[in-house]
């Protein structure tokens, strides 16, 4: 079985997306079997916009996509998963999710899940994005940036995945227009300081802004295992 690592933002907007198609890319040039899914897409009808731009940024498209594994929950309202759900008397099917997924994971090395929202974004009115992703056992990737309240919503995330047992491979430090170098300097340290401080490995990879040509970032950090890693006191 392949490893399913759970892509999660801070907030809306941050550009895990993006990056999860950029991770893919990278894994994919190193001759890692590597597919996305995107567990629960909002505001589409009938396509995964996030899905799309996956296969736009990776080059290529996967004949799962035309099984519906990649996105296996679709809804028309652009909400929060619960939401969206209620609104087309529906509900998130969290069972269609995990196959989804561990299908994926029968038949390549690795599976990058994106999330909808934030850890702390309901799936449904009982369960929150991170309770559905810790439980399956999935590393936590948390992508950040360095704009205002960024470390303040990283550390919160932190937390939340480690007061249920969640591991993380570390986070993506997103590129965020406009923002100041003396905050984006402090932010990747302050977030290594509390990756380490909540049991976490201290990786932070820095991605730079993407125009029409896509970076060469090096993901390697979190892909590497390591066997512990001490808590700060």
């Amino acid at each position: 079985m392949g490893q399913v690592f759970f892509v999660s933002g801070i907030d809306t907007g941050v550009g895990k997306t993006v990056v999860t198609g950029l991770m893919a890319r990278y894994l994919m040039k190193r001759g890692v079997k590597t597919a996305t899914v995107k567990i629960v897409q909002t505001g589409n009808t009938g396509f995964s916009e996030d899905r799309d731009e996956h296969r736009r940024i990776m080059g290529t498209t996967l004949p799962e996509d035309a099984e519906n594994l990649t996105a296996p929950q679709i809804f028309s309202f652009p909400a929060s998963p619960h939401l969206a759900a209620a609104l087309e008397k529906r509900s998130v099917d969290t069972d269609r999710i995990r196959t989804a997924c561990r299908t994926l994971a029968a038949r390549y090395d690795v599976v990058l899940a994106e999330g909808a929202g934030g850890l702390a974004a309901p799936l449904t009115e009982d369960l929150l994005t991170v309770d559905f992703a810790a439980r399956e056992g999935y590393p936590l990737i948390l992508v950040s940036s360095g704009k205002l309240g960024s470390l303040n919503h990283t550390i919160l995330s932190l937390e939340c995945a480690s007061s249920r047992g969640m591991r993380a491979a570390g986070i993506v430090f997103n590129h965020a227009p406009g923002s100041d170098p003396v905050i984006d300097a402090d932010s990747m340290k302050m977030m290594r300081r509390y990756l380490v401080r909540y049991g976490f490995p201290p990786a932070v990879v820095r991605v730079p802004e993407v125009g029409e040509t896509f970076p060469e970032v090096d993901f390697s950090p979190l892909f590497t295992e390591k066997d512990e890693y001490a808590h700060e006191n």
